[in-house]
């Protein structure tokens, strides 16, 4: 439980000594410098980290709000936006901005076809976008924030969307059209091709979700790897989203999104003229503009350049493929369809082995695991570092399966018995109001942290209780109307 106590100092500390107190809660983090984790952080070594923080504390104190006030960040970001475009083959009139992240890339997105579509279709009233069912979820957020429907097209044997069904859900107030290059939960990039030919004849946007792979993608690819075109060679493509901070290898809070031309930014771009403190203009979500962010990024870009992206994909893809290859041999795991890149997940073809009871295994043994759902696996993002570690995270993946498979009923217990109640509760209601309430104790005062070995107090065993009353009244209701 958090002390709800706390309050500034009435006199300031030792700076050493915070710093100190800081890193000491370090304690109970996860590992990344070690390739402990398998998401959240990108993390090269030491040496490029510093780097960064250099690039990113000389330009600690600018705003990158007013472009004009701080010409050199508006430099960087036009570089930036410059380079990316050149690695997506874009021509001279893409345009685009830098973001904080690859969230508010993909809302941008939303905003912007949504208000674009109030400018040229105005008798749209209740605008929706048609997504792939494994589109990232910020494109849900988008839509909860704008009031855009989402349709989801289900995904075929492939992983990749079904272009039928994505075909058949498009009306007339469809306002864009989503592939992801590629989805983040199993490493697959949709026939970007195909959507952009249905984007054409339909004459509707089409918005490129690469924050994962655009900078990852390219590199592969120019390594001779099969990767479906994904980026302004299809013309039916009018906008792309990649993430800097992530395969970019910059420091966080640095993402892009491009469009085909200035048409289509001009819609993203917030303008107020009538202010009492002035005109007020923002070109992205965020009013204040971390300029370390953006000056990291073009710094990044520069240091690694060309042979230094291919570098690292090269060694990332030999990695993914001797993971690949090491989970496949061990029974029952599987590895999920045919990643195109260096992001997969894995599943168990043995209803005895619990896969997220191996995930809790391996958290047991340090590694930092991300659960799934549909189907029920495991994922990975792999990063150069991980070569390091790749037969000891094998060796303990092997020992974790045999754990669960002699003891099935670690099934039942700790993070397995939650994730796995949440997998099959079919009320999906349930899980969303228990959320919620996690969330609200989490943030509330006091805000304690998630347990998910306390079992009588998680959310899937609140959540599953829920069910099964609402399924007895429901049952008790159906026998009164008998």
């Amino acid at each position: 439980m958090s002390n709800t106590s706390i309050s500034i100092p009435e006199s300031g500390r030792s700076k050493k000594a915070i710093i100190k107190e800081m890193k000491s809660f370090r304690r109970e983090d996860a590992d990344f410098r070690n390739a402990k984790t398998w998401s959240l952080v990108y993390y090269l070594n030491d040496d490029h980290t510093d780097f960064l923080k250099e690039a990113y504390g000389t330009y600690f104190s600018e705003n990158g709000l007013n472009p004009m006030a701080f010409k050199s960040l508006k430099r960087f970001e036009s570089d930036v936006v410059r380079m990316t475009a050149d690695l997506f083959h874009g021509d001279g009139d893409v345009v685009g901005t830098m973001t904080s992240g690859g969230t508010e890339s993909c809302m941008l997105a939303v905003k912007t076809y949504r208000d674009r579509a109030r400018d040229k279709k105005p008798w749209i009233l209740r605008p929706n976008m048609v997504v792939p069912e494994t589109v990232h979820v910020a494109f849900e957020k988008a839509a909860e924030y704008f009031d855009v429907k989402v349709l989801r097209a289900p995904v075929g044997k492939d992983y990749r969307v079904n272009l039928k069904a994505m075909n058949r859900l498009i009306n007339r107030n469809t306002i864009m059209l989503v592939g992801s290059a590629p989805a983040y939960p199993h490493g697959m990039v949709d026939d970007i091709e195909a959507i952009g030919r249905i984007a054409q004849k339909k004459n509707i946007p089409l918005h490129v979700d690469s924050c994962l792979g655009g900078f990852m993608l390219p590199f592969v690819e120019k390594l001779g790897y099969n990767i479906p075109v994904f980026d302004f060679r299809v013309p039916g493509v009018t906008s792309i989203s990649a993430d800097v901070h992530k395969y970019g290898f910059s420091a966080k809070g640095a993402s892009t999104i491009l469009y085909r031309n200035i048409d289509y930014l001009k819609h993203q771009f917030f303008i107020f003229e009538n202010w009492p403190g002035g005109m007020f203009i923002s070109p992205a979500l965020l009013g204040t503009r971390p300029g370390g962010a953006i000056a990291a990024a073009w710094a990044a870009m520069q240091a690694i350049g060309i042979k230094g992206y291919t570098k690292q994909a090269k060694e990332s893809m030999a990695v993914t493929q001797k993971l690949m290859d090491g989970i496949n041999a061990i029974s029952p795991l599987r590895v999920i369809a045919k990643p195109h890149m260096t992001v997969f997940a894995y599943e168990s073809t043995d209803p005895d082995v619990n896969i997220y009871a191996v995930g809790d295994r391996m958290e047991e043994r340090g590694w930092h695991i991300d659960r799934q759902q549909k189907p029920e696996s495991l994922h990975a993002m792999v990063t150069p570092k991980h070569a390091a570690i790749a037969d000891q995270y094998l060796d303990d993946l092997r020992a974790s399966v045999e754990e669960v498979r002699d003891n099935p009923e670690l099934a039942n217990t700790g993070g397995a018995a939650m994730y796995g109640m949440i997998a099959h509760v079919p009320m999906r209601g349930l899980i969303r109001k228990q959320v919620l309430n996690l969330m609200m104790d989490m943030y509330s005062p006091g805000g304690k942290s998630i347990d998910p070995n306390e079992t009588n107090d998680d959310l899937a065993t609140k959540a599953g209780l829920m069910y099964l009353k609402f399924k007895r009244e429901l049952l008790k209701k159906l026998d009164g109307l008998r």
